[in-house]
């Protein structure tokens, strides 16, 4: 054991205290190398400064300790497929309309409520990919000046297709009709201050060049929303940089040996985001009672809240769970395929889609893939260092090490045995602030 002064609660009212220790509990490094048992871990600012066992580093006493004995810390956790304009209703066909109704504010304050609920989650940084482009940047800008709290967000803005109606027109998307079209709107999108490109369906394999082309031309990576062996062809030949959704929602048959072998080699990161339809149907159907969840009561608007609930009343039913028992049959493949191969996996949830909502962030997803036989440290390691390198942003984010953002979370548990300890997030820092304690 270690010897410490009496734990200090650390102030919560947003101002960072200037130097904290997190002190006591065993520490993941997003390294996938052996825990450090009773660490500490000290902040300087927005910094990490020192990590080590908590006998072997000293503390100065101008620190401010943050009593983690008994419990795992661990980089925060990195959503690289989110969406903020969703909170879990049942049907887009009727939740944006809704919204509409409210007035011009409510869609803020949707996006404000999903950014906090996961940065409560232990999501420090995450990827939105697909909304109205003022409302994105607005969101983005106000969680980096500190006016609410949120995860350090990366923007898409509307994500580009060329399938018009439906969706595009609910989500914000530019429905494009050919390929200088496309390059012009990725230019577009880059000037106006985005910080990624999501390329959607229907594109030809000319259109995703230019994308990647006019993207990587801006320093913006592309994430494309591909299922079909010949879009993830496509898209992995021009140089798309995030196979999104490859493999889930019932793609069938898996698939073929070469795809997979080309994606390996690449080094192309896929984010399956498995969880948010074959896996949340059943465990819906086994524990209903998960949709009154009484901290979405808590963080929802009551309008909100009632709307949700009245979205979900007959769930079996939902228009999006329509080819659920085709997906299902496929499910476990479609994740080993990559799982077992070596591909570069990121994690996403799709959050925000109906019954999946930002409070269970990226846990549920993490399961699929222990489950499924990825061991927990490696799940961790996609959840944090990998995330931060599919972001390029590793210099600064993903492991737990001197130098690097002070981006850290506390879970009740230990995640290398129950990686459901991932639900129970007690603690979060970001950037050297403490913005969620499990003090009052």
């Amino acid at each position: 054991m270690f010897a410490a002064r009496p734990a200090t609660q650390p102030r919560l009212s947003g101002a960072a205290p200037a130097k904290i220790a997190l002190v006591g509990g065993m520490l993941l490094d997003g390294y996938e190398a052996p825990p450090i048992h009773h660490a500490a871990v000290l902040i300087e600012g927005d910094r990490i400064v020192k990590v080590g066992p908590a006998a072997s580093t000293p503390i100065p006493p101008d620190y401010t300790i943050v009593d983690t004995s008994g419990r795992t810390m661990l980089p925060g956790m990195i959503e690289l497929h989110g969406h903020l304009i969703l909170l879990g209703h049942g049907n887009y066909a009727t939740w944006f309309p809704w919204v509409a109704k409210q007035g011009p504010g409510m869609l803020g304050t949707v996006m404000e409520v999903a950014a906090k609920q996961l940065l409560m989650a232990g999501v420090t940084s995450a990827v939105d990919l697909g909304a109205p482009l003022r409302e994105s940047l607005a969101v983005r800008d106000r969680i980096n000046k500190g006016d609410i709290p949120g995860p350090r967000m990366s923007m898409s803005g509307p994500w580009i297709t060329r399938q018009g109606g439906g969706m595009t027109d609910q989500f914000g998307g530019i429905a494009v009709t050919s390929t200088a079209q496309a390059a012009a709107e990725v230019e577009k999108l880059a000037k106006a201050g985005v910080d990624v490109i999501k390329a959607h369906s229907g594109l030809t394999r000319d259109d995703y060049q230019a994308i990647a082309d006019t993207a990587h031309k801006f320093g913006l990576r592309v994430h494309a929303h591909v299922y079909a062996e010949t879009d993830v062809r496509n898209a992995l030949e021009t140089g798309i940089d995030v196979l999104s959704h490859a493999g889930s929602a019932g793609t069938a048959p898996p698939y073929s040996p070469q795809l997979i072998t080309d994606i390996v080699n690449a080094g192309r990161p896929v984010v399956i985001t498995a969880a948010h339809r074959a896996w949340i149907y059943p465990d819906t159907a086994a524990f209903p009672e998960r949709l009154q969840d009484p901290q979405l009561r808590k963080d929802f608007p009551p309008a909100v809240y009632a709307e949700i609930q009245d979205s979900l009343k007959n769930w079996r039913a939902l228009g999006y769970f329509g080819r659920t028992d085709r997906e299902m049959i496929f499910r476990d493949k479609g994740v080993t395929q990559f799982t077992d191969s070596g591909t570069v996996l990121g994690m996403g949830t799709d959050s925000g889609t109906p019954m999946n909502f930002h409070t269970e962030a990226l846990w549920r997803e993490a399961k699929v893939h222990v489950d499924l036989g990825m061991p927990a440290i490696k799940v961790i390691s996609a959840l944090t260092r990998v995330g931060a390198t599919i972001l390029g942003k590793q210099r600064d984010l993903g492991t737990v090490e001197p130098g690097k953002l002070a981006d850290i979370i506390v879970v009740n548990g230990n995640p290398l045995y129950d990686i459901t300890a991932l639900a129970h997030v007690e603690t979060v820092v970001k950037g050297g602030t403490v913005v969620k304690s499990p003090r009052p």
